[in-house]
């Protein structure tokens, strides 16, 4: 709340679901290709197998382009989205995890530099050196998602860390396990994905073994992806896990969600086995694209269901997705909003009517979810009176005072909540009439345009 808004035509949340998503899939590639590769070139050199090794080169090249390049790029694109629009996230997971952070950049840099010499040195330096390089860049790489695994499920299940802001209770968290084990599915899905492309180029003889080769690669990735979505579902508080499972989810479209990831990774493993495993002459163009974007589905999927399960926190029971803290509720009542968002304070001072003060009150609180008619947009979701929408942000106030109200630590129970997916409101009573007031010109009719001939359309 202390940083200014950026503003975004399409909603903050998707740019960074654009970006984030993208980003995933090609660093987990990053990571299960660089163990794919090295096992591949491994048995290559052992068993002196020219196919199998010629393999390793061609998807050498698309690790380059592909992990190195659109994944570096797109790394960039997420710490400056990700910093543009919840910039106090971003400081709170610098500061509490700078040294996790280092390390895994640290890490970055030999797998770059790792891959780039694998690369360049094919036919070279000695196999067996060679094999050595892609073997560095496969360690340093999942070390890097081992770093990172800590800090993005300290998001969603920090435990024990809300009491005691140590290191390690942050970064081995409930659900730190559970989703190591299926992000090491999913790198697996991702190297199969992306190596089945230079697989095809194989010759005709050769083709059928190595689909099948990678079909077993696939077939590893779909079980150690399900055994570690189940076990990341049961280790979520009974609180998360009501928001979108059981006979009356919470969140209806997170559970239609669960079950959409759950039929893709099945859709995965049955076109996996059948086009690669069993009948892999099979493998042309389209029975290959079903496979990976089957893969992709699923792994989309889990991430909406995660952010999802998420809200309205950006790291649980501490941030919520406006940068309010849960410790300031009880303050910024008292003192209003203004008091910690001093950017939109002083537009607001510079407003003339109620209307004008309660823009920026939105734009502090309400703004880094909502739109005005695009992606969550908030005009379509108003009453249009004004007494109504200030009785409901009173209830998003009252609500923001039960939770302040609880102790430190104690996980907050959103399915008691009226409205147990938006940040509740804070600040004071004319700060919350100043924002029912803006919000009810929101619901007015357009005016009429004026046509260039006088009259009215």
């Amino acid at each position: 709340m202390g940083y200014p808004v950026w503003d975004v035509a399409i909603g903050g949340s998707l740019l960074m679901a654009i970006v984030a998503i993208t980003h995933v899939i090609v660093s987990h590639f990053a990571v299960g290709g660089g163990l794919v590769l090295a096992v591949t070139e491994t048995l290559a050199v052992r068993r002196n197998d020219p196919e199998l090794r010629a393999l390793a080169r061609r998807s050498s090249l698309v690790l380059i382009l592909v992990s190195t390049v659109f994944g570096a790029i797109s790394g960039v694109g997420i710490w400056v989205v990700a910093g543009l629009i919840s910039p106090g996230a971003i400081a709170a997971l610098i500061r509490h995890f700078v040294g996790g952070w280092a390390r895994g950049w640290g890490c970055g840099v030999v797998e770059l530099l790792a891959a780039l010499l694998y690369f360049a040195t094919w036919d070279k330096i000695a196999k067996r050196a060679h094999v050595t390089l892609i073997w560095i860049y496969f360690v340093a790489a999942y070390v890097s998602l081992v770093i990172i695994n800590g800090i993005v499920t300290f998001m969603l299940t920090p435990g024990t860390w809300l009491t005691t802001h140590a290191f390690w209770d942050g970064f081995f968290n409930p659900t730190y396990w559970p989703a190591l084990v299926l992000r090491t599915g999913i790198t697996l899905l991702m190297a199969t994905a992306f190596m089945l492309w230079p697989a095809r180029r194989a010759g005709a003889a050769a083709r059928p073994r190595l689909m099948r080769y990678l079909g077993l690669w696939l077939v590893a990735g779909v079980l150690l992806s399900y055994a570690g979505y189940r076990w990341w579902e049961s280790a979520l508080p009974d609180t998360v896990r009501a928001l979108f499972l059981g006979a009356t989810p919470k969140l209806v479209a997170l559970a239609a969600t669960r079950h959409f990831l759950l039929w893709a990774l099945a859709a995965t493993a049955a076109l996996g086995v059948l086009v690669l495993v069993v009948l892999p002459r099979l493998a042309r163009l389209v029975p290959v694209l079903l496979v990976m974007l089957a893969a992709f589905a699923f792994f989309a999927g889990y991430e909406r269901v995660r952010e999802g399960v998420r809200k309205p926190f950006l790291i649980h029971d501490y941030m919520f997705s406006n940068g309010l803290l849960v410790s300031d509720i009880g303050a910024l009542n008292e003192a209003g909003v203004f008091s910690k968002a001093g950017w939109n304070a002083h537009a607001a001072s510079m407003a003339t009517d109620a209307v004008g003060r309660g823009r920026e009150v939105f734009r502090a609180q309400c703004a880094s979810c909502h739109t005005l008619d695009g992606y969550q947009g908030i005009r379509k979701l108003l009453p249009d009176d004004v007494e109504t929408i200030a009785a409901v942000l009173e209830v998003m106030r009252a609500q923001g005072e039960t939770i302040a109200a609880l102790p430190p630590g104690q996980p907050i129970d959103k399915a008691q909540l009226d409205y147990p997916f938006m940040p509740p409101f804070v600040g004071t009573a004319q700060e919350l009439q100043d924002l029912a007031q803006y919000l009810v010109t929101l619901t007015a009719a357009p005016p009429a345009q004026v046509s260039t001939r006088g009259g009215s359309r």
